[in-house]
C-alpha cells in the first residue's frame, strides 16, 4: 500500500516552508520561545532582559559592581488548534508528482495560515494605545498613520525599520488615493508589502480585523513592533492514512499555536471607520 512510503518529516518542513510564505502578521511577531509544544494548553516561556542602568562617570574613580541583568520571562499558552484532513488518489503517486502534493500542502498552509493571522489581528484590545476615527477618508488616512508612528515614538521606540503597519484591503486603498509616497529603497519586499511610510512596511491583509457597521466598516489596523506580540507555533502531527469507507489516500496534520501581547506600549491600534464602496 502507498502509505508505507509516506515520509512525514519530508512533508512537515514542506508545510513549514509554505506557511512562512503566507504568512503575514504571523511574519511580524517574535517567534523566539523556549519550551516544547505538545498538545494545546502547552505552555512556552518568551524571554527578555530587563533595562540596563546608565551611570555617570569620573575619571579617576572606580565603577561600581557590574549590574546583574534581570531576566522578563512571561508564558505564552498554546490555545489555538486547527487541522487539515484531505484525500488524494493515491500517496505514492502523489510523491512522484511533486506538483500534486506540493499544490495540496500549498493550498493546506495557505488556510493555515489564515487561521494564524487572523488570531494576530483578534488581539487588538491588548493595543497599549488606540486611536480612533470617525469615518475616514483618503485626506485624513496619513495624519492617523503619522499619529501612531508618534504614539510608538513616545514610548522610545526609535528604530522606525523595526515598525510595520498592517492594513485591510479598503485602508490601503486610501493610501493609493491618498499618493502617500510608499518608498521601497530598492529593497525586494515580503510578501504583502505595498512599500513603506516614514521608514515603516506597509504590509496589507484580508485578515485585518473588520465589522460591519452600516454605511461603514470598522477596521483595526496596526503599527507595532515586531517583538510586540509573540507567536509559537508547532506541526504536532501530519500522516497519512486509509479511510475505512474509500479506495483512497488520505493526509492529516495538526496545527497547533497560540499568540501574546509582549509589549504593549510597542503597540497601537488605529480603529478606523472606513466609508464601503
Amino acid at each position: 500500500m502507498a502509505i508505507t512510503n509516506f515520509i512525514p518529516t519530508i512533508w512537515s518542513e514542506n508545510l513549514y516552508e509554505e506557511l512562512d510564505k503566507q504568512y503575514i502578521a504571523v511574519a511580524n511577531c517574535n517567534r523566539d520561545f523556549e519550551g516544547d509544544i505538545k498538545n494545546k494548553g502547552s505552555v512556552v516561556k518568551i524571554c527578555g532582559v530587563g533595562t540596563v542602568n546608565v551611570s555617570d562617570y569620573t575619571k579617576n574613580t572606580d565603577m561600581s559592581a557590574a549590574q546583574t541583568l534581570s531576566d522578563t520571562v512571561k508564558e505564552l499558552t498554546i490555545d489555538q488548534a486547527k487541522y487539515f484532513n484531505f484525500q488524494i488518489d493515491d500517496i505514492d503517486r502523489a510523491q512522484c508528482t511533486p506538483k500534486l502534493m506540493s499544490s495540496a500542502m500549498k493550498i493546506a498552509a495557505s488556510s493555515l495560515a489564515n487561521e494564524a493571522d487572523k488570531h494576530i489581528f483578534s488581539l487588538y484590545e491588548e493595543a497599549g494605545t488606540t486611536i480612533q476615527s470617525g469615518a475616514i477618508t483618503e485626506d485624513e488616512i496619513f495624519h492617523h498613520i503619522v499619529k501612531a508612528i508618534t504614539t510608538l515614538r513616545e514610548n522610545n521606540v526609535n528604530d522606525t525599520k523595526d515598525v510595520v503597519i498592517e492594513v485591510s484591503p479598503s485602508v490601503a486603498a486610501l493610501i493609493i488615493k491618498a499618493k502617500i509616497n510608499l518608498t521601497a529603497d530598492g529593497e525586494v519586499l515580503e510578501s504583502g508589502c505595498i512599500g513603506k511610510i516614514m521608514g515603516c512596511k506597509v504590509f496589507v491583509s484580508n485578515n485585518v480585523t473588520t465589522v460591519d457597521d452600516g454605511d461603514t466598516n470598522t477596521v483595526y489596523c496596526y503599527v507595532r513592533t515586531k517583538r510586540a506580540i509573540a507567536f509559537a507555533e508547532q506541526l504536532s502531527e501530519i500522516e497519512a492514512y486509509r479511510p475505512e469507507k474509500r479506495f483512497s489516500d488520505a493526509v492529516k496534520g495538526l496545527h497547533l499555536y497560540g499568540a501574546k501581547v509582549i509589549y504593549p506600549k510597542e503597540f497601537v491600534v488605529l480603529r478606523l471607520n472606513v466609508y464601503k464602496d
